[in-house]
This record gives structure tokens, sequence and C-alpha cells, in this order.
């Protein structure tokens, strides 16, 4: 009796299993693990900021991307403004990050025009200053776009135009095509004539690529430059040297709002690094070509280089 009361009672519980194991789904994939989302459920979504010129749309583009393929929620927003708007935006709370280039971010919004000795001391300059405000630096690019002048090969030689310093060669007033804040800021106006006293300079408010087609058609004598720019690599262009440092070096880093961080653990550090650590000077030139010169979307452009590096993956189990 003892007996078949103990093989009734194995024969339930091997029915129990198999009833409990019936209920997960009869699918073809039930022995696959299931996938884990990245990001914290029912946090509320990344609000990721930009600025207001191509690169930087294109940069919004790449980190959205990267994340949503992670499984985070993202509300991207574009054409903020200058890097004065958008930090402002992120102290204030209406942001939690945006890709920033560290010697703006010194100059402009850390007001230290001084120029650290290397590319490791600015970045150890700015994340100190961010870590004092509750935001911190994430890993930066291989690539750095700086501010720069350029000017058409021609007029470099008719003038003989070399470093910035040269622009005091010009008689009358030199007119720069320049994005508006290029008239108040150091790494500006402001830097130009303290640094290579020239006083004979004026701003021409260009927009995007309209400072390229205000040198091209002689309305200017200078445009302000981004060194990662599409319009730069090749021979159309001269770019004036800098011996006085006014423009500092350009890497890109996200300032991410600690609490973010802490709100997602880890493995949001890790996908957006993984996005910053791909970004080459030749892989940026060429995107910001695609944009500004091929007149492609910068969305279709972004989800191009981050398929081709495997980076717009579905979340993975942990």
């Amino acid at each position: 009796m003892l007996r078949a009361l103990l093989r009734l009672a194995a024969l339930c519980l091997l029915l129990g299993v198999g009833l409990a194991l019936g209920g997960c789904g009869g699918s073809d994939d039930d022995d696959a693990p299931p996938v884990v989302r990245e990001t914290t459920p029912d946090a509320p979504p990344i609000r990721l900021g930009a600025k207001n010129f191509t690169e930087q749309t294109i940069l919004g583009e790449l980190y959205r991307q990267a994340l949503e393929a992670k499984g985070y929620d993202v509300v991207l927003k574009l054409d903020i403004g200058s890097s004065e708007i958008v930090h402002r935006a992120l102290r204030r709370g209406e942001l939690d990050m945006y890709p920033e280039y560290i010697g703006v971010l010194l100059s402009e919004v850390a007001d230290n025009t001084d120029r650290p000795p290397s590319d490791a001391a600015a970045y150890q300059a700015a994340q100190a200053f961010e870590r004092r405000n509750g935001f911190t630096l994430l890993a930066q690019t291989p690539f750095a776009d700086s501010n720069a002048l350029a000017v058409k090969p021609r007029f470099a030689e008719q003038h003989g135009l070399r470093t910035i310093a040269d622009l005091r060669k010009l008689d009358g007033t030199v007119e720069i095509a320049a994005l508006a804040e290029f008239a108040t800021r150091f790494e500006g106006l402001k830097g130009l004539r303290q640094q290579y006293r020239l006083n004979n300079l004026d701003v021409v408010k260009a927009d995007g690529s309209d400072r390229y087609t205000k040198l091209d058609s002689g309305e200017v004598d200078v445009a302000s430059v981004f060194t990662s720019e599409g319009q730069l690599a090749g021979d159309d262009y001269v770019v004036l040297q800098d011996p006085r440092r006014v423009f500092a070096s350009g890497h890109v880093a996200p300032v991410v709002n600690d609490t973010l961080l802490e709100t997602h653990g880890p493995g949001l550090r890790r996908a957006i690094d993984a996005v910053t650590r791909a970004l080459t000077t030749s892989a940026m030139r060429k995107m910001n070509g695609d944009v500004d010169l091929r007149r492609r979307e910068p969305a279709a452009v972004a989800g191009e280089f981050l398929r081709a590096r495997d980076l717009l993956d579905a979340p993975t189990a942990r």
C-alpha cells in the first residue's frame, strides 16, 4: 500500500512539472533564454539634446537609435541652440544628456580660457567641472572637431594668408560668416581680438552650410568652420593655422545627469560608450558630408553607420 502511494505521488509531481513548463509557451523557441531589456522597467524616457548644426543632429540620431535598440525610451530634442543654451537646459532639468565638445565646454560654459597641455588634461578639467554640478562626462570620441577659420585658396595666395594672425594684412573690415554665438564667444570674436589683436573683424550671421555658400560667393572673406565638416575633405578651402590656440581641441563627450546613470545602471554607460568609441575622424567627416553635400537624411546616415558596426543589436540577456 505504501509503495503504491509513493508511485502515485511521484506521478503527480512529474505531471505538475510538465504543466508548469507547458505554461511558458508553445513556440519553437521555448528553450531560448528570455530577452532582458537593458533599461529599468517603467523608467521615464531619456531626454537627449543636440545643438543646432549638422554634426550635432547626426550625433543625436546616433545615440538615440543605439539606445532605443537596447530597449531605452528616448526623446531626442534637436536644434536647441548653442552650448550655453543646451547646458543651461541640462542644469534646469529639462534634459538628461547631450554630446558636448570638451574645449567649448571649458571656455564657453566653465569660463576657463586657459588651454590645458593635452587632450587628456582638458578632459580631466571638464570632468571635474561637471562633477561639481551633478553631471558626468562619459568617454570622449577618437575624432576632434575644432572651430577654425577658412578662406578660399586663391584669396589665401593673393594676401599671403597662412595663420589667423595674417588677417591683419587685410585692409578694411574682414567679414566672417559664422553662427550667431561666434560674436560673443572667446572661441570667436572675443578670443581673436584678445589673442591676435584683430579689431577689424565683423560677423555675418550664417547657419549650417550657408557659411560656405557666402564664402564661395565672395560675400564674406572668411568662414568659421568645424574641422570635421565634409566640405573640408578636399582642396576647396584653406584652414588658417591657430598658433595662439584660440580654438581648443574638439573631442566630444556626452554630458549625462548622474541621476540618469544611477537609474539605469552600468548598461546605459556601456551603450553610450560603444557609440562614442566608434566615431573616428574619417567616419564623422563622411557622415557630415553625406548630410551637407549629398543631402541625405541624418537619421538614415546614422542608422547606416550603426548597422555597419553592429550597434543596432537587439537587447541581450544578462
